[in-house]
């Protein structure tokens, strides 16, 4: 049962006389440390009225606050009444309906002859229940009892709670349960603050750049805003490179910065930066909260920020003293998300132009999207035959096993879509914001006006029409626009049904391996994957030429088992699995890098084999920075410069970590291997040994050469 009732004890004597009114008193106790700053709350009802009464002191302890909400409570009652007193304390309630007597009868000892602790409040309610007849009733805490509740909200509001404890609680209220980073001396507050918070885990990274990736790999995967945690100066340099891959991949996310005391400002005391310079253009905004007493206040600002319109970073700076001086102040309500939505009127004017088009096409990506959302445009895409490509890496917007799925439009784009692109008559660009590598170059469209009719949907207005003119701007959330389509009704007979049907075909021509030199093919590798995984297998990549053959091979069939940076971030995929394997353990992860990719974070091996995340690292290793040398070659052919690497041996270097390792140096050595790595019950590493030859899917480096000397580069 969630109640009891008992009554207590202690009370009027015979001869007095209650007033017949029944009184209900409601308390309730906090405090934030324990010792540490605490308050109570108080709830009376009697004859259709209430008040509300509340307290807090700055050093104390729960107890003491469960006994001054019932002190205070009957202390307010200026004659004898019958009370109702309800409690989650069964300190309190134990101690007045068992203990109390025998303390009393001992002179305030207990049992084992030692003074009673608090005995200055014992006395006090003591005092208190002699003018009452009261019942005490005790109820669980926290599970829903309403008043209980208000109370437990009055208690809290009257804690005078360190900057480091108001700022921990408003990360659990508005949803936040995990937060990454290296730990720092200018945020050690908020460390001792969590020790209390265990329904908050903070994973140590082992580098602040990781440690922003894999925030911002939670924020993709969630969509709400991954936490990351970082000290001053070099720690936050080194965070801007997650700050980055969200701003360019519209991700939310809070960076949470340490920052030099408030006093020692303007100095350029040690490892001091003003972040609203440094990172005010790598997010959607930036500040400084100087005063405990605003934290709810800027965190709450900072959540809906990160969420609302285009999604992005925040970063907020914490002076360390500010984070141990003390406030009294509520929490803020939990934040929601507040998408826009499309008008009417906008959506039958697309209507209308898809209605007249002979080839359009649409071209799905951007921030805010959902698995709703992929299910709306697969019905909708369904029910209208629709050609759908996927802007730069994001393939899991559609499933690429979808009818209407004719590919990826990003980097090694397939000849018949470019084609298709440039000869549709209607181009619907349902979220991205058609940057460089979606449009090659900008020249997919021209600028500023395209020759195609283009519906551009983009939830920042500053997008629309930043490089391209459209014929239709429609400013709302994409997720919300294509939930709206897939309502309505469908086109009849539409025109492009068989072009679609074509395009589809060159699709799955596409996506067919090709041999290269070498006894590894990365295609057949990359093409095998699609076999050895589920379809909600978790695939990350970060930036280099090995990532072509997994996006033109790969295919994503779920929503949100495509990790990878738009913002084309190398080191991306290492802490990216990290992260996706703590949001998801139950799903298989799996880490695509090239050797230089992998170096940029593959301390973070350290983290996976901490955590014991089963997470299955693939090392692509040609020597090369294979990107750089690709374009090396294409325009200053033979003169070769810094791009050839001396590797270790990365399979050697993961056992030292604790991982389970293997090379592979054939394509028929990958399976088992591969096999053996998903199954081994912890993190594993598998080293691929690549020819530097094959380049890229579709050529090899001898071939990129000779054609550049022929050209006379």
């Amino acid at each position: 049962a969630r109640a009891r009732r008992l009554r207590a004890g202690a009370g009027m004597s015979a001869g007095d006389a209650a007033d017949d009114t029944q009184v209900e008193l409601f308390t309730d106790g906090a405090c934030s440390g324990n010792p540490g700053p605490g308050g109570w709350g108080a709830i009376l009802r009697w004859n259709g009225h209430e008040k509300e009464l509340s307290g807090g002191e700055p050093e104390t302890t729960n107890n003491r606050m469960e006994m001054l909400a019932a002190i205070h409570g009957l202390e307010a009652l200026k004659r004898p009444s019958r009370v109702r007193l309800t409690t989650d304390s069964e300190y309190l309630m134990k101690g007045v309906t068992q203990w109390m007597a025998g303390w009393k009868r001992r002179g305030w000892v207990t049992a084992a002859k030692k003074p009673v602790k608090n005995r200055d409040l014992w006395e006090r309610l003591d005092s208190a229940l002699q003018r009452h007849r009261v019942e005490w009733e005790w109820t669980r805490g926290h599970s829903g009892h309403p008043e209980n509740e208000r109370a437990d909200a009055l208690a809290r509001e009257t804690v005078l709670r360190r900057g480091a404890d108001i700022l921990a609680d408003q990360l659990l209220l508005h949803g936040a349960s995990r937060a990454y980073g290296v730990p720092g001396e200018s945020y050690l507050a908020v460390l001792d603050a969590l020790v209390d918070r265990p329904a908050f885990r903070f994973v140590v990274t082992r580098q602040e750049g990781g440690a922003a990736m894999m925030a911002e790999a939670e924020g993709k995967l969630t969509g709400r805003p991954g936490i990351a945690f970082v000290t001053r100066g070099p720690g936050a340099t080194n965070a801007s490179a997650g700050l980055h891959v969200a701003q360019q991949d519209s991700t939310p996310m809070i960076l949470f910065i340490g920052q030099v005391a408030r006093g020692m400002r303007g100095r350029e005391a040690f490892q001091e930066i003003d972040y609203t310079q440094m990172l005010g253009p790598l997010t959607k905004w930036t500040a400084e909260i100087d005063d405990p007493a605003r934290i709810p206040e800027l965190v709450a600002r900072a959540f809906s920020v990160a969420t609302s319109g285009r999604p992005g970073p925040v970063a907020l700076a914490l002076p360390e003293d500010m984070l141990v001086a003390q406030a009294e102040v509520p929490d803020a309500p939990a934040f929601q998300p507040a998408p826009a939505g499309a008008d009417p009127a906008d959506l039958e004017a697309l209507e209308a132009a898809l209605g007249a088009a002979q080839r359009p096409l649409v071209l799905v990506g951007g921030g805010g999207w959902s698995a709703e959302a992929k299910a709306a445009l697969e019905r909708w895409a369904s029910a209208n035959a629709l050609p759908v490509a996927a802007s730069f890496r994001c393939q899991d917007y559609i499933d690429n096993e979808h009818p209407s799925y004719i590919g990826h439009v990003g980097l090694g784009l397939a000849p018949d879509l470019r084609r298709r692109i440039e000869t549709a008559d209607l181009v619907i660009a349902l979220g991205p914001r058609l940057g460089e590598i979606t449009t090659q170059g900008y020249e997919l469209f021209a600028v500023p006006t395209p020759r195609q009719r283009l519906i551009h949907i983009h939830p920042d207005p500053e997008e629309l029409g930043r490089v391209y003119r459209p014929s239709l701007a429609i400013c709302a959330a994409p997720a919300r626009v294509v939930q709206a389509l897939a309502a309505r009704p469908a086109v009849e007979a539409p025109a492009w049904a068989a072009d679609t049907a074509a395009q589809r075909a060159a699709f799955e021509a596409f996506a067919t391996p090709a041999r290269l030199d070498g006894p590894l093919q990365l295609g057949e590798i990359c093409a095998e994957l699609r076999s050895l995984l589920p379809p909600e297998a978790i695939v990350c990549n970060g930036a280099g030429n090995y990532a072509a053959w997994l996006h033109r091979f790969h295919r994503w069939q779920r929503w949100r088992t495509q990790l990878a940076p738009t913002s084309g971030s190398m080191g991306y995929g290492v802490p990216a699995a990290v992260a996706a394997k703590l949001v998801a353990p139950e799903r298989p992860v799996v880490a695509l890098s090239g050797d230089g990719c992998f170096l940029m974070t593959g301390q973070e091996l350290a983290t996976a084999a901490q955590y014991g995340l089963e997470v299955v690292f693939l090392v692509f290793d040609n020597g090369l920075y294979g990107t750089i040398r690709m374009h090396q070659e294409r325009e200053y052919p033979g003169r070769v410069s810094a791009t050839t690497l001396a590797n270790p041996d990365f399979a050697a270097l993961a056992r030292s970590y604790g991982l389970e390792a293997w090379t592979v140096e054939t394509t028929e050595a990958f399976r088992p291997a591969f096999d053996a790595a998903l199954t081994c019950g912890g993190p594993a590493l598998l080293h691929l040994k690549v020819d530097p030859e094959a380049i890229t899917p579709a050529t090899t480096l001898t071939q990129l050469r000779a054609a550049a000397l022929e050209a006379g580069k």
